[in-house]
């Protein structure tokens, strides 16, 4: 195991989740059926394999995005390579959001930032 998610003051063999979720352009569906869910969920692991992290779940849907991945990543940056190096293949158009757990709450909660409201 890579490492439990613990606070927004990773230590180093701490991993964290993301949400990637987008849609395929037609040669991203055509990949799609040409290789079957099941092929394409071996490529998306060994994709976070190869920068060090690993696949929590893989779901296709209807509606604005096609897929849905739940990653477990070594860093911010591993996140973009993934994104970007997806991207860059022309096959999807790809958005990735950071998952941040009750404990990662908890800490951002402690932090007390000062803020001025518009306006206020």
């Amino acid at each position: 195991m890579l490492g439990s998610v613990r606070t927004l003051d990773r230590q180093e063999d701490d991993v964290a989740k993301y949400l990637f979720h987008g849609s395929y352009t037609q040669a991203g569906i055509q990949g799609v059926l040409k290789d079957g869910g099941t092929g394409r969920r071996k490529a998306v692991d060994a994709l976070a394999t190869s920068i060090g992290g690993s696949v929590e779940s893989m779901y296709w849907a209807f509606g604005a995005d096609d897929f849905y991945v739940i990653a477990d990543l070594p860093s911010h940056a591993a996140a973009a390579a993934l994104a970007a190096t997806t991207g860059a293949a022309g096959a999807v158009n790809i958005s990735t959001v950071v998952l941040l757990t009750s404990d990662d709450m908890d800490e951002a909660i402690k932090l007390h930032p000062n803020y001025r409201a518009p306006g206020a």
